[in-house]
């Protein structure tokens, strides 16, 4: 398979990765990548955070095709089916210095939406600060935990779960409706295939990250806001914020304005919903 291809199969069961397709989808990147795949896991962050591989120069990656407990935003479960899902995390250092990260999650569902774009998804929605919908679907979910430099380079735990073909009556709290790639493409990429473009588009989008933070890549990502112009309601702090979603500013902070004013939501424990 050349670099790069994406090779489209039937719906991928538990059987062993093939990681030299991996490394043929990741073609001249394959050397900046470390990846280990488990059979199952507790939770890919946990176990990327508890046992942090020393730095070697490569972005370590931990994939599993079932995660016994895994952790979502806001305390939830991690929802993921063996042989129906693609659920990984990626360790991403920055360099030595750098301030604290600003707008992370929303640079990494953008990479998702472009990825899904490219393997021809159509409708693909950015909800801030974490989730890929299409049409309003939950397509992959998003979960950033940062390792603190204590003295050397900083780093995040890129957590992404995507929805390769979900078992009929799948419902996730608090979500109006899922979706999978099945569903979108007809058939399912393969998860070597499928890892492969994600982990590609993140590199690039990392990059101009790590030179011109979140505001280079903002323009993008507000042209998928799922939430654009309309009337939302953000809950999860106190008292509840109402008004109509007028995108996101440089450092990824959600911007509302409502009837006093513009107001900026920072912290990602907060839940949007429209507000109808």
């Amino acid at each position: 398979m050349p670099p790069g291809t994406v090779r489209l199969s039937s719906l991928p069961d538990n059987t062993a990765p093939d990681l030299s397709a991996l490394a043929a989808a990741l073609g001249s990147l394959a050397h900046d990548f470390s990846v280990r795949w488990l059979e199952t896991c507790v939770s890919t962050n946990t176990e990327l955070m508890t046992h942090t591989p020393a730095d070697d120069g490569r972005i370590h990656v931990l994939v599993t095709s079932a995660q016994t407990g895994g952790r979502g935003r806001r305390g939830r479960q991690w929802l993921s089916w063996p042989g129906h899902s693609l659920t990984f995390s990626a360790l991403w250092r920055f360099m030595p210095g750098a301030p604290v990260p600003a707008g992370l999650s929303l640079v990494v569902g953008l990479a998702l939406a472009l990825t899904f774009e490219k393997l021809g998804v159509e409708g693909v929605q950015l909800k801030w600060p974490n989730d890929v919908l299409v049409h309003g679907h939950k397509l992959a979910g998003v979960l950033v935990e940062l390792i603190p430099g204590r003295g050397r380079t900083m780093a995040a735990v890129v957590g992404i779960g995507i929805n390769i073909g979900l078992p009929a009556g799948v419902h996730i709290p608090e979500q109006a409706g899922v979706s999978d790639l099945t569903r979108e493409l007809g058939r399912a990429p393969s998860r070597e295939a499928l890892l492969g473009l994600v982990l590609t588009e993140l590199h690039g989008l990392f990059q101009t990250y790590a030179v011109a933070g979140f505001d280079a890549l903002r323009g993008a990502w507000e042209q998928h806001n799922a939430f654009a112009s309309l009337p939302v309601r953000i809950t999860g702090e106190g008292k509840d914020v109402v008004g109509t979603c007028v995108g996101v500013d440089e450092d990824g902070a959600l911007l509302i304005q409502g009837d006093s004013g513009l107001v900026r939501i920072l912290s990602g424990e907060v839940s949007l919903r429209p507000n109808t």
